[in-house]
């Protein structure tokens, strides 16, 4: 099956729970995709076999007090105090079924309702987190904007006919500020060239910052925030809460920073761009080299 019939097959069993719970399929789509996420980046968590990315441990599936932790009979796992329920009607609940699966998280949404605030108050009460939530909320703002899934395609952050430069700095030292490493990529180049969006995303921090200067921190559907620091200005209109795509201008390249707002030109005009990965605990910096390597070549392979 190709990711495209993957995509398709997930919509379709999005909106069929939503034809039953009336829970936007786009809630949905967003916890699936946080939940997959998080299991492709920790290992205490088995990876996703299946269309759905939600997790039930064996445990709160059939409920932690329940003798049988393989039990599928939905009447004793609620007895039990499990979460798990029969999605498909076949009589049994189980955690390797997709319908099950989604049916049984949609079921515990539904305690606190549908609509946007109850269904933030049950996703806290579900996770014990307010990272999480405002990072589902993102993901479900970017799938109801663009309405579908295959949102997948990069952009390089600089238009590729301007005059630019980069190597890998990702670990290099700083000391301006106290003893830091560089969490990030410097794209040298001229003053104001464009910056543009290098995924699907939503704006989650733009302002000042007394290292980075102006700067617009954007988090993608797969858990990773993109961070573009040290610019001229911003888009105009783009504020946090705007969705943005693939090659979308959101400022220009400068050198604002180290120092209070305002301060510029101590150092050479860049684009500083780091990127972060959230698992549900904590969220780090890696090297984002290849992959700017691999969108510049990428574009470079459309334009032909």
């Amino acid at each position: 099956m190709n990711q495209e019939d993957i995509y398709n097959k997930r919509l379709a069993l999005y909106k069929k729970v939503e034809a039953v719970s009336q829970l936007p399929w786009y809630y949905l789509a967003a916890v699936d995709q946080y939940e997959r996420n998080i299991r492709f980046a920790r290992r205490d968590l088995p990876k996703a076999d299946g269309l759905t990315g939600i997790y039930f441990s064996k445990e709160r599936w059939s409920g932690i007090i329940n003798p049988d932790y393989n039990d599928t009979n939905p009447i004793t796992i609620e007895l039990f105090g499990g979460f798990g329920i029969d999605g498909n009607g076949d009589g049994k609940a189980e955690r390797s079924n997709d319908e099950d699966v989604l049916a049984s998280f949609t079921d515990y949404i539904l305690q606190y309702g549908i609509d946007e605030d109850n269904f933030k108050i049950g996703l806290w009460n579900y996770y014990k987190r307010d990272k999480t939530v405002g990072i589902i909320m993102g993901k479900a703002a970017i799938y109801r904007h663009f309405g579908r899934l295959n949102l997948d395609s990069h952009a390089f952050p600089v238009p590729l006919s301007s005059n630019h430069s980069y190597r890998s700095t990702w670990g290099d030292a700083r000391g301006w500020g106290g003893k830091r490493i560089h969490e990030g990529t410097d794209i040298f180049a001229d003053y104001s060239v464009p910056v543009r969006a290098t995924s699907y995303g939503i704006v989650e921090m733009k302002g000042w910052n007394r290292y980075g200067g102006w700067r617009i921190g954007i988090r993608d559907i797969n858990n990773n925030y993109h961070y573009f620091a040290h610019l001229s200005g911003f888009s105009k209109d783009l504020k946090v809460g705007s969705i943005v795509e693939p090659g979308m201008l959101i400022g220009g390249v400068g050198s604002s920073g180290y120092g209070p707002p305002g301060t510029s030109g101590k150092f050479p005009p860049h684009l500083h761009y780091g990127m972060y990965k959230d698992n549900g605990y904590t969220e780090w910096s890696f090297d984002p080299y290849a992959h700017l390597r691999l969108w510049e070549s990428q574009e470079r392979q459309q334009r032909k």
